[in-house]
Formats: C-alpha cells, structure tokens, sequence
C-alpha cells in the first residue's frame, strides 16, 4: 500500500470526504457524489509514495500536504490527518496494512452540527457547568476521531460453588426454634459473549471510552480507506492481550452474576465463580469506532468530552463554574435563614434576634442541599465493570446443575418472656 493516499475530486480538485449523514463519498466544494467503483478510482489516482524514516518512528514526524506543500505534523499512532492550511483529507496507507489493518469499522453517523447542538444542550442543562461550555464558537472546536478497539468474542467456561441455607424459625411455650438445612450447589456451564468492546489507545482515557457503549456492533462493516477521509483515525498502542485483561473482569463480574440468579429457593448463598474458569474460544477483531472529542482547559485543569459518532451518546465531566456555585449557595443559605427567622419573631419577638447567626449557620450548610444534584449531574464518565450488554437470555447453557442436601442443624434458646 502507498505511504500516503489521498481523494481528489476530478471535477474541482477538491479533497473528497466520507459524508455522514449521506453515508458516501462526496466533495464537499462541488458536492459530487461517487460510487464504489469511482472511489477505487480516485484511490489509485491519489497514491503517493514518501521516504519512510529509518528505524523507529518518532512520536512525531512530518509529511508533505500533496495539495498545498504544506508540512503536516503526525503522531506516529495517527493513520488518517487533515491538512491544516488547506484541509485536504491524508491517509498514511503503511499504517492501515498487514496487521495494522482494521477487521471492522463503524462509519460515522453523527454530524458535527448535530454534535455541537446535543453538546450544547448537555452543557446548559448543568446549572453549575461554566458557561464557556455552552458557547457556540467553543464547541466548533469539536473533532471527529477513529478510535482503535480490540472486539471481543467470548465463550466463557465456569463452575461455580455456593453454600446455601434453608433456615426455619418456630417457637413453643417455653423455647425459640432455628432450623439451618446445609446444602452444596453447583452450577457449570458455558456463557457467550458478543461484541465487547476494550478500548486500545493509550492516549483515550479508559473511563471516556468505557462510557460511550454501547456501540451497535452489528452496523459495523469490512473495513475501508474511504471512510477515513476526511476524519482523524489512531491506530492501536495496546496489544489485544492487555486489553484481554480488561475485557475478563467485565466478562467475570458478569458470569458471576448470571451464575448466581440461577440459584434460588434459598434463604442465603455464598460463594461465587472464583478462579475455576476457562475460555473454550476467544476472538479478538480489530475495529475503529467514531467518535467525536472535544478537548478543554478550565482553570488549569484539562477535561475531554466526547460522542459516540454512531448513536449519538454524549458524556463528559464537567468543571464547576465556583463563582456561579458560591452565588447560589449563598443565596439559597439566605432565603433558608430568612425563612427560619420570620416565623421566628412570632413566638421570640426581640429575642429571636440573637439566634440570628444560629439561623445564618443553619442557612449556609442547608444551602448546600439544593446543588447536591447540581454537583452530581456534572460528573457523568465511570469505568464499566460489567458486559450485560453482549449477553443474553439464550447464551448461557448448563451442562450441570447440582443442589446437593449436606443436612442440617438445630438450635434453640430459652425464650425472654419464659
């Protein structure tokens, strides 16, 4: 594959781009549209081969715009760029070959106007969010990126022990009665999983991505260069065995969940999956998925946002505006202590005056509880531990279900009241 490959609208000599919202390749100076065959076209056509550093790439080097000649700075993980002086859509081809290659992509869907707006109106409805977050000028700043995944496919094998208790509780005249029947339940079997995806960038925060699923897997399609033209992409920095890690405490917390809601009819149980497990098949497939980031700094503190570029699901922590905090507090502590004192002055007359700061006091942390939620609705990212999503009913199958009765016990205590 070429070093360097790039789409030229034959009609305007434009960069041609990947349209979302039409779903085809389309210049975007003279809106023509091509097909499947035309873009093989345009491919070859904008083939370009470039001087390969030698040795180990650096973290950034520079390639030469074929539209401009302006120098394009890259990240050595960055497979797809735009030019920044002319905007012209670059794939770098050796990056995208041989086990760089991607098995799947989602194309995007989401546009940036639609983006813009569903982030506007996630910032504004934060009372607490500073306003720089809703401004329009801001958020243009928004990118869409390719972000590397590793999907998984599991067929996970577990046996799973659990001390169960029936208990029975019965009183006479003179004595208080606990029956414990013991028993010994084990649950063995194989529990499908499809399409969990583990986030294969270093430089995506794992809490960012993990909050975006789920990403509908089956709209994914046999990757293609075009659909990187004229978005940014990264390939993968982390191999899929690490990501693996990751994927099995989702796959595991979840196994010993479903595990266990197939024991019932006990008063307790105890035990879970532990270590006795085993994947009978693992596959991982290298994807790219859309999604759109948004980069900031506010009051030295760098926060990134971001929107699954297929469904449309925005999420992101945002900072709290202090200034706009501290104005609402305070006022909220003020109609509360004022709130306390005039009823006050009916039963204290001239001496509720003196537990006017008792009621300041009482005023200034009871104004807190109106921002609780406030302050809560600004933090919306957390690492996902558990993959309900990519199981279901039918992919859990028992190979052997054992409720084993091991006896039981008997206690009694002299009743209080004898």
């Amino acid at each position: 594959m070429p070093d360097i490959l790039t789409y030229k609208c034959p009609f305007c000599g434009g960069g041609v781009e990947f349209d979302a919202s039409a779903q085809k390749m389309q210049c975007p100076f003279c809106d023509s549209v091509f097909d499947r065959e035309d873009v093989l076209k345009l491919e070859k056509d904008g083939a370009e081969e470039a001087s390969s550093p030698d040795g180990e790439e650096k973290d950034l080097g520079l390639l030469v715009c074929s539209a401009c000649g302006g120098e394009i700075l890259s990240h050595k993980n960055t497979v797809a760029t735009k030019c920044p002086y002319c905007g012209s859509p670059v794939l770098l081809g050796q990056r995208l070959s041989g086990k760089w290659k991607p098995d799947l992509i989602i194309p995007f869907r989401v546009t940036k106007r639609a983006a813009v707006e569903v982030m506007k109106r996630f910032s504004s409805d934060k009372v607490l969010a500073p306003k720089l977050f809703s401004d329009e000028n801001h958020l243009e700043e928004m990118t869409s990126v390719y972000v590397p995944f590793w999907v998984f496919d599991a067929s996970f094998y577990a046996g799973a022990v659990y001390q169960a208790k029936k208990i029975r509780r019965w009183s006479d005249r003179r004595y208080n009665y606990v029956e414990t029947r013991n028993y010994r339940v084990e649950r063995v079997g194989t529990l499908r999983f499809r399409d969990i995806p583990v986030d294969a960038s270093l430089r995506m925060p794992d809490d960012l991505m993990d909050s975006l699923e789920p990403f509908r897997m089956e709209n994914a399609v046999p990757f293609r260069n075009e659909y990187l033209s004229g978005y940014l992409a990264e390939k993968y920095d982390i191999l899929p065995d690490i990501c693996l890690n990751r994927a099995n405490d989702r796959i595991r917390n979840t196994a010993n969940r479903i595990f266990r809601n197939t024991v019932s009819g006990y008063d307790t149980v105890s035990g879970d999956i532990g270590k006795n497990y085993r994947y009978r098949e693992i596959k991982p497939r290298y994807a790219l998925l859309p999604v759109w980031i948004l980069r900031t700094e506010w009051e030295g503190k760098k926060f990134v946002f971001a929107m699954n570029g297929q469904t449309g699901k925005f999420i992101g922590e945002l900072p709290m505006d202090k200034k706009l905090y501290w104005k609402k507090k305070l006022l909220y502590a003020g109609l509360i202590a004022l709130a306390i004192f005039l009823p006050s002055i009916l039963f204290l007359s001239a001496f509720s005056l003196l537990f006017l700061p008792v009621f300041a006091v009482i005023g200034f942390f009871a104004g807190e509880l109106p921002l609780l939620g406030a302050k809560k609705a600004l933090k919306d990212v957390a690492v996902k531990t558990t993959a309900f999503e990519y199981t279901g009913k039918g992919d859990l199958k028992l190979e052997r279900e054992a409720d084993v009765y091991l006896g039981k016990t008997l206690t009694k205590t002299r009743r209080d009241d004898d």
